[in-house]
């Protein structure tokens, strides 16, 4: 009986959770750009590995210097110094 349960709300929510994941993609799609997915490989049960996929979230911006950007995609504003970044 669980598993019928399971089977009749799964499938009745992926026609909630494919639009709203369409409406994901093409925002990610247009705000950040191409590929909208990221793929990683994750150690899973038993050390097997797994691939795991998610929304791409992060940008490759850079400044002058080459150094990645935050995500908000601009400087810190606030000037924030930090450990890597002090000499010696």
């Amino acid at each position: 009986m669980k598993c019928i349960l399971d089977l009749a709300l799964g499938i009745h929510a992926l026609f909630f959770i494919i639009p709203l994941m369409l409406i994901i993609a093409l925002l990610v799609r247009f705000k950040i750009g191409s590929p909208v997915f990221f793929r990683q490989v994750r150690p899973g049960l038993h050390g097997r590995p797994f691939t795991i996929y998610k929304f791409r979230t992060m940008t490759d911006a850079r400044d002058e210097n080459g150094n990645l950007l935050p995500d908000g995609g601009a400087a810190d504003p606030a000037g924030a110094v930090f450990a890597e970044d002090q000499p010696g």
